[in-house]
């Protein structure tokens, strides 16, 4: 029985929702009980939503402030829309953790501490000049010390395995613990346990004991005093899987290929954090499913770009420096008018930068950071699950239109996870792809009437033999011209295809009154937190509404009609004003930037702060 009955003296609070986070070593596998624990949530049924937020070095000195990793997760109802500002319980392996993660505690949080982590040479590494845990440093807090070590050596002395092998199975036994305080099935965690180690049995044992161990020591002990109900979410019938967003983008290019009856062709560089679409596609290798991990940037998306000329559909992925190498092949992907979806999981630049931390900085880069007119479509993710839908309407405009399409997604979303319906098929949007003529009538740029579009025949295709490269191609037939006249009028119907996506783009939601005071406009990973920093002003009387935009080129045809319905204009975007300087240029005016580059994502009471600043101005 995985749910012990509560001892009669403890208290059980019902929450509408709750923040965790989990912080030590890398070592200590933080990210590894984080996806646990979410994976556990999600399957009691509340909405989740989850930051990794990895250290900036891959190897960090243990115990080191630079070294240490961390998972935060809110779960709960359908109130639940980011991964939360502060946490309410903080779980700690060392004192560097703690160090790192107090000054984002409210006073009277939870810190449930691993305590025998805390020597003296561990504090030292942390800074500390005294034990935080005795000092009176934590006296504002509720402190639940847990001698984890020594606990889970105990529970794990007849196991067989090595001390360090041990020592390892510790942070399952905090998890344990937390499964208790909120009540949460061991199952899910005991099901990956096992398949994760089925080849080292020895090991699955002892992770699963110092799980239950963990469980039953917050069952009998007298230090815990409070178990947690959390309210459910509002299900929408069907089956569910909690996604990152990078697998969410794996499983969207795998069913557009599916929908166009075409083989997919992933050609990919690893890139901290696209990498994981990559790995995911990998695992689905088969007939069907093409993965080709490219010696460089150039290699990927060049190969890309042949299998699309070769019939498939075909995809890169990268983040943002290597955006900036595939630029080159970008425009030949425009030139050659071949359909393409190219996946930039944005970090922390510029260079290498914060590569394991998150940012909105690639915008004008996707929209504009191509030599010559080079215009393609550019889309933007707001969740992780929403990297799904943002990724097979990519696929969808780029056979379409025949065009390149950029899909803009970032750390946050591509780490985070949340709880994603699978669809039917039946419920997917239908593909299109432009008609081929008959053989005898067929030129490579003959175009479609309504999208610009230019017939997709494959290489080899018997009948539609023709050539393609770089050089401007001669309107129609697709030969090598230099003719002045000719390359304007094939520059202004490369650029016409693009703007007629618009004509694909639904009337842009308001949340709120259709006009007031002031209008919140964001895209990306924001949609969260702006949604919730407005209706916590709405709530308070403010005249306050907005909007997400997912299609960032073009834009939505009604944008610029919606955004004079409101006195003011207040644009946050995790980066130094880049979808600001779009709306400027595109609608005039001037929009209120507000602009945060800390490799951390934007927050609810950041942005409401920021409302009642720029109000208080009218």
């Amino acid at each position: 029985m995985t749910d012990p009955s509560p001892k009669k003296n403890v208290k059980i609070s019902e929450l509408n929702s709750i923040t965790v986070r989990f912080a030590g070593d890398s070592g200590d596998g933080i990210q590894l009980v984080g996806n646990q624990f979410a994976t556990a949530t999600a399957k009691a049924g509340n909405d989740l939503s989850t930051l990794p937020d990895y250290p900036a070095e891959i190897r960090s000195p243990a115990g080191s402030l630079s070294g240490v990793s961390g998972f935060q997760i809110s779960f709960g109802d359908d109130s639940v829309l980011t991964p939360g500002n502060k946490p309410n319980v903080l779980v700690i392996m060392n004192p560097a953790a703690l160090a790192v993660n107090l000054k984002n505690l409210e006073k009277g949080s939870v810190i449930i501490v691993n305590s025998d982590a805390f020597s003296k040479q561990d504090l030292d590494k942390a800074g500390y000049a005294a034990n935080p845990l005795e000092d009176g440093t934590l006296d504002n807090y509720r402190v639940i010390s847990v001698p984890a070590r020594a606990l889970t050596e105990a529970a794990l002395k007849d196991s067989g395995l090595s001390g360090p092998q041990i020592l390892k199975c510790k942070n399952f036994y905090m998890l344990g613990i937390l499964y208790w305080m909120y009540g949460l099935p061991l199952e899910p965690t005991i099901e990956w346990i096992k398949g994760k180690f089925a080849k080292a049995p020895a090991v699955a044992a002892a992770n699963e004991k110092a799980l239950r161990s963990g469980r039953d020591y917050a069952e009998t002990t007298e230090i815990f005093d409070a178990r947690f109900q959390i309210r459910k979410r509002t299900i929408k019938p069907g089956k569910y899987r909690n996604l990152t967003g990078n697998e969410a983008a794996a499983y969207a290019l795998i069913t557009a290929a599916g929908l166009l009856k075409k083989k997919l062709f992933y050609g990919s560089y690893p890139i901290t954090p696209a990498s994981e679409i990559l790995q995911v596609l990998a695992k689905h290798r088969s007939e069907d499913v093409a993965v080709f991990q490219a010696e460089d940037e150039i290699a990927a998306v060049c190969s890309s770009i042949g299998a699309a000329f070769a019939g498939s559909l075909a995809a890169t992925g990268t983040s943002g420096p290597g955006l900036s190498l595939k630029a080159e092949a970008l425009g030949l992907a425009v030139i050659t008018e071949l359909p393409l979806v190219v996946i930039d999981v944005q970090r922390g630049g510029p260079s290498t930068g914060l590569p394991t931390k998150t940012e909105q900085s690639d915008l004008l880069q996707a929209v504009f950071g191509r030599h010559g007119e080079s215009p393609l479509a550019v889309l933007a993710a707001s969740g992780p699950a929403d990297c799904f839908d943002v990724t097979l309407e990519a696929a969808r405009i780029a056979v379409k239109y025949m065009t390149p399409v950029v899909v803009l997604s970032n750390s946050y979303l591509s780490n985070g996870s949340e709880p994603f319906r699978i669809p039917d098929m039946a419920e997917l949007p239908g593909f299109e792809t432009p008609p081929l003529p008959p053989p005898g009538d067929y030129k490579p740029y003959m175009r479609d009437p309504g999208t610009l579009a230019r017939p997709w025949a494959h290489a080899g295709l018997k009948g539609y033999e023709h050539r393609l490269g770089g050089l401007e191609k001669q309107d129609l037939t697709g030969a090598i011209s230099h003719d002045a006249l000719n390359h304007e009028r094939m520059t202004q119907l490369r650029a016409g295809k693009i703007a007629g996506v618009a004509r694909e783009i639904p009337p842009t939601k308001i949340y709120g009154d259709p006009e007031g005071d002031l209008l919140v406009a964001g895209w990306g990973s924001s949609y969260g937190a702006i949604k919730q920093a407005v209706t916590e002003a709405r709530g308070a009387g403010l005249k306050v509404s907005s909007i997400h935009v997912r299609h960032l080129n073009p834009l939505p045809p009604d944008l610029g009609v919606i955004m004079r319905r409101f006195r003011k204009v207040l644009v946050p975007e995790e980066n130094s004003g880049q979808f600001r300087l779009l709306l400027r240029a595109a609608y005039g005016g001037e929009p209120v930037g507000m602009n945060k580059v800390q490799g951390q994502p934007l927050n609810n009471e950041e942005i409401l702060e920021k409302i009642k600043e720029v109000l208080r101005g009218n």
